[in-house]
């Protein structure tokens, strides 16, 4: 195996394949990042028998072969060199890597011993790059952290016709974002549970093509797995990914009550306010929402504490209430609407509020992102 590569184009391909390694592989083997020469083209890979990563770039080759080595050293090494080609040989059990004056020599795994990369499912169908990825972010921001509950850490990918929903819920807020995505089949209808982690940060690697083809064989028709492709520069990305199991909560009915209470603010004044009254909320405390007489109060601490309120304009329908959040999960929902004014939708300040990005006041929030969080009892 010998090859000439772009020394950026290398480093990029090899963090991004060395970034899903498991930092305590089961096995030695699955620590390392498969090198594969054939023609006119390299490919890494990375596995750790859940997850697979696979990018494929052009490079000058001279002969073709494949080694194992170190994924997370040869990152290393890779984004150390000088802006200068970089060469690459299979000698005997080593490694060679040579840019410029600077020289590295890694010690190769078995190659034989590492597992074979599953098969990319038959594709589904594609979605452009971008929206792809902030509709990942936006629906992402309501996974749950807790590995005890694996359920909870995935977004829910429902498939219907010319429709994708990303829906994702830890219990104390939940997200729901619809759009539109080109199927191979008008008819197409499935459903996946993707661990979010490996979701955002493979949507993130695509942003940069024109579009992503999602392909997902569920438990019914195979081994409950999904792939998502792009092109990047010169080259493709592929990831693979086992499915979550269970049954995951009914979401989209929780984004279905009837309003008592809507109100419109302007996201960015909402969120400077935010940030600013919550610095004096002590953890697992809640800040304080009051919407009434053509403005919104926040307010924070009590007692002997330190407090803070702020006041910004506010475009209020129906009942006045008061209103209680976590300051974390309303500004993690509140962060990832792009639109210029947030919706508000509440119908008792001990029922969840539903959180919409809209672009003016009176726009319908239906088919936008749409977060739903718990509210926090507030104390007299």
């Amino acid at each position: 195996m010998r090859f000439r590569i772009d020394r950026d184009t290398f480093a990029d391909a090899v963090a991004w394949t060395a970034r899903s390694l498991p930092n305590r592989p089961s096995v030695p083997v699955l620590a390392g990042l498969l090198i594969e020469t054939a023609g006119d083209g390299l490919t890494l890979s990375g596995f750790d028998y859940e997850t697979s990563t696979r990018a494929t770039l052009p490079a000058e080759v001279a002969d073709d072969g494949r080694a194992l080595v170190s994924g997370r050293l040869l990152s290393e090494i890779v984004k150390s060199l000088p802006a200068k080609p970089v060469d690459v040989t299979l000698e005997g059990t080593k490694v060679r890597v040579t840019c410029g004056s600077a020289k590295f020599s890694l010690q190769t795994m078995p190659v034989e011993e590492y597992p074979q990369l599953p098969e990319m499912p038959t594709a589904s169908g594609t979605i452009k790059a971008d929206q792809f990825a902030t509709a990942v972010a936006q629906a992402s921001a309501a996974a749950g952290r807790d590995e005890m509950l694996p359920l909870l850490t995935g977004v829910r990918l429902e498939l219907e016709g010319s429709t994708i929903s990303l829906m994702a819920t830890d219990r104390f807020r939940a997200s729901l974002r619809e759009l539109t995505w080109f199927p191979e089949a008008s008819d197409a209808s499935a459903h996946a549970l993707v661990p979010a982690k490996v979701l955002g940060e493979t949507a993130r690697s695509l942003v940069a093509g024109t579009d992503v083809t999602i392909a997902v064989a569920t438990a019914e028709h195979g081994d409950g797995l999904i792939g998502f492709e792009g092109t990047v520069g010169n080259g493709t990305r592929r990831t693979t990914t086992r499915l979550l199991e269970g049954d995951f909560p009914r979401v989209r009915q929780l984004f279905q009550a009837q309003a008592e209470t809507v109100a419109h603010v302007s996201t960015a004044e909402l969120i400077d306010a935010v940030k600013r009254v919550a610095l004096v909320a002590e953890r697992n405390t809640p800040v304080r929402l009051t919407f009434a007489d053509g403005a919104l109060l926040l307010e924070a601490g009590s007692g002997d504490e330190a407090q803070a309120s702020e006041s910004i304009g506010a475009t209020i329908e129906g009942n006045d209430i008061s209103i209680g959040f976590n300051p974390s999960y309303l500004l993690e929902g509140l962060s990832v609407m792009s639109e210029p004014v947030v919706h508000l939708s509440f119908t008792q300040h001990t029922k969840p509020a539903a959180l919409s990005g809209v672009k003016e006041v009176g726009d319908d929030p239906d088919g936008a992102f749409r977060y739903l969080i718990m509210p926090v009892r507030l104390q007299s």
